[in-house]
């Protein structure tokens, strides 16, 4: 049977990152062939390639048996390649049938739209698909599963035999979920390949004919989804060599409690987590793209509205409302956006340590005591070993690892006790990440309570005195840190569906 496409030793490389190294990949008709590895394997940078996003440093790709150069979208399109990414990219104003022909709608005389003859084009679509949406409503109308299927109606459009499909079910329930696996197979029926990207080994097991595992931008290997256990998926994400993991489990069980978190649900993905963390103590959270980590961290310090829950700070309740509520508390959170979030770009050092405790260095007056600003910024500075020429540095033109450091610094500055770092290695090269692991162990040392959120498993292993573990909005579990706890330990819970729970929450 010839490949729908074939893609052999591809190479792709960015600024000091050598992104994609001699992958390989094939996708024949009639299949769904399923794309798994870590967060950061390589898998959106592939197909990005695939789908003309980027153009590749080097192989050879061929579709229909035949090279070819796929320099951009339409150029894919053209090929019969469509993508729907995590994101959907459909207006909401416009209905469906407009969605999915903008920019080549049938027109009448004077170049108006034909919209007969539009939503009939759109009607065609979705009888292929077995699927019944109303072309004329708006999208804003639609649930997430059918606007889904609008995308997928979009690439079909364009005649794709070769669909990739990124995280389709993130923000779908299970019966959206069963809705969409429908289409899929009836697609599958059709002869149009499908690749597709997820996290969720059930859905693997359930949905897809082969996987393909990427480890570290490179290509791992491929098997039968039916033939193979989900564990030897796992050994084969996670199978690379580390470095051994040397973190020190201090004796807490004397250490008063810092935070107390019960019942915290917000929506689908927060949903009734339970959890404890006590002074000195570094809580590492795990969990794969969508788990619902971040949207913990940002229901407890009032960035987002929570539903239900209740937080202890210290062992007395606390409201917090907002992440003004939080700091009060004593929480301070440092954002994995730290640029859009974490930092003001256009200021200088001193001004962004001092950010979030400017009364303090008022003198009364409305004025700022530049001295006490200055003294307390080359503190800092020193202390963290900020690598800046001056206090009076734009902090947009420093690197990430010192940016990080910069965004510490506020917090260390208003003495929060308990420090929520989501991704806090996130851009940051080797040598910077060991100078943030050390700062946030001497952090632990000094007594704080630091909440660590991590997509890099060694990360989470290398820092955690304990380890909870997210699977689709829920704590499945939480592991002792420590050579005891394997990546393969982690994956379980991070891929454990709802039904499967051990209830093994400490």
């Amino acid at each position: 049977m010839t490949d729908l496409v074939n893609m052999q030793g591809i190479e792709k490389f960015f600024p000091g990152v050598h992104a994609l190294r001699a992958v390989q990949f094939d996708l024949v008709a009639g299949e769904v062939h399923a794309l798994m590895g870590e967060n950061g394997a390589g898998k959106s940078t592939l197909m990005k390639v695939m789908s003309g996003i980027y153009q590749p440093d080097g192989g050879r790709i061929e579709v229909a048996g035949q090279q070819v150069i796929i320099n951009g979208p339409r150029a894919a399109q053209d090929l019969g390649i469509g993508i729907i990414h995590q994101e959907l990219a459909l207006m909401n104003d416009l209905t469906v049938a407009q969605n999915i022909f903008i920019g080549r709608e049938p027109r009448l005389r004077f170049g108006r739209l034909d919209e007969a003859a539009l939503n009939a084009q759109a009607e065609a679509i979705f009888a292929q698909m077995k699927v019944r949406i109303d072309p004329r409503a708006e999208v804003r109308s639609l649930s997430v599963a059918k606007q889904q299927m609008v995308e997928i109606a979009k690439a079909l459009s364009f005649k794709s035999r070769i669909l990739i499909m990124d995280e389709p079910t993130a923000a779908l329930n299970d019966a959206e979920t069963n809705e969409l696996f429908t289409i899929i197979r009836q697609l599958r029926a059709e002869g149009v390949g499908i690749v597709y990207i997820s996290h969720k080994m059930d859905e693997i097991k359930r949905i897809s004919d082969r996987v393909t595992v990427m480890r570290d931008g490179s290509y791992v290997g491929t098997v039968a989804a039916a033939d193979t256990p989900i564990s030897t998926i796992i050994s084969m994400m996670v199978g690379r060599e580390l470095e051994a993991v040397h973190v020190d489990i201090p004796d807490l069980s004397a250490a008063p409690m810092a935070l107390e978190v019960k019942g915290l649900t917000r929506g689908r993905m927060v949903r009734n987590v339970t959890f404890s963390l006590k002074q000195g103590e570094i809580l590492g959270f795990a969990g794969l793209m969508g788990a619902g980590r971040t949207e913990v961290a940002r229901a407890i310090f009032g960035a987002d509205p929570r539903e239900a829950g209740e937080i202890m700070v210290h062992g007395k309740p606390v409201q917090i409302a907002s992440p003004k509520d939080a700091v009060a508390a004593g929480i301070g959170y440092l954002s994995e956006d730290r640029k859009h979030f974490g930092l003001a770009l256009g200021l200088d050092l001193r001004d962004n340590i001092a950010m979030a405790s400017l009364p303090r260095f008022g003198n009364g007056l409305g004025v700022l005591d530049d001295a006490a600003l200055s003294k307390v910024a080359d503190e800092y500075i020193q202390t963290l070993a900020i690598r800046t020429p001056s206090a009076r540095q734009e902090v947009r033109l420093l690197s990430g690892g010192n940016q990080q450091k910069v965004v510490i610094a506020k917090w260390l500055l208003r003495d929060c006790d308990i420090l929520i770092f989501d991704e806090p290695t996130r851009g940051i090269d080797v040598g910077a990440k060991a100078e943030i692991y050390r700062l946030l162990q001497s952090l632990a040392a000094q007594g704080k309570a630091v909440i660590v959120i991590s997509a890099e498993l060694p990360e989470v292993l290398r820092l955690s005195h304990r380890i909870a573990v997210m699977c689709e909005g829920r704590l499945t579990g939480i592991l002792p840190g420590g050579p005891q706890t394997s990546q393969e330990d982690i994956m379980h819970l991070a891929t454990l569906r709802a039904d499967e729970e051990t209830g093994a929450m400490a």
